[in-house]
């Protein structure tokens, strides 16, 4: 078993990595402000479901694929830009009239988790990353590996949530003032454009 001043220091070192700027928050705050707080929760709900893939990858030691062969990495960093890329062309695409329409039109619940599962699962860097930080907290000598990885992984999940939760809980309180305003919206599709493709542009140039 995992000491619990282990566990502590693990989570705090969590906190400190959520809060630190990265796509995922920045695609949670930007999302929360445009579509309100139940879109950036359900989003956030998505992303943390995809760090239980990663978590599990590492456990099992599927990880490895990744950090020693390019061509895995390579193909899901491809697959993870163009999905990035898409997201920006529907931005782009989007109108002040799209952001009022009935609710059949918009993102559905599933839709918004789904949108946060695939940015997480196809992103490499958060499967090395895991590989990287979570092993550092386990011993062989306290028992199973694979288990106390779990442990590990859902301790940086449930930091993950209060993070990405309170972001989209605070960024939500824009979206009343952005339904009011036409320009407003028009803008804030804009930059959601631009910070998806920038997320595309981050993935599809960084190195294992």
């Amino acid at each position: 078993m995992i000491p619990a001043d282990v566990l502590l220091l693990f989570f705090v070192s969590s906190i400190a990595l959520a809060l630190a700027p990265g796509p995922d928050n920045i695609f949670v705050l930007t999302l929360s402000a445009m579509k309100g707080r139940a879109a950036g929760i359900l989003v956030t709900l998505g992303l943390c479901s995809g760090l239980i893939f990663h978590t599990a990858a590492v456990a099992l030691g599927v990880a490895v694929i990744f950090k020693t062969s390019s061509i895995a990495f390579n193909a899901l960093k491809i697959v993870g830009a163009a999905y990035l890329v898409y997201l920006a062309w529907m931005s782009f695409r989007a109108g002040a009239s799209e952001l009022e329409e009935n609710k059949e039109a918009s993102l559905s619940n599933r839709q918004l988790y789904v949108r946060g599962v695939v940015m997480n699962m196809t992103n490499p860097k958060v499967a090395i990353f895991f590989m990287a930080f979570l092993p550092q907290f386990a011993d062989p000598a306290r028992g199973d590996l694979t288990f106390q990885i779990l442990l590990l992984g859902l301790v940086f999940i449930i930091s993950a949530l209060m993070i990405f939760g309170s972001i989209a809980w605070a960024a939500g309180f824009l979206g009343d003032w952005i339904q009011r305003s036409k320009r407003t919206q028009v803008i804030m599709n804009r930059v959601a454009g631009t910070v998806f493709a920038g997320l595309a542009l981050r993935l599809i140039t960084s190195t294992r």
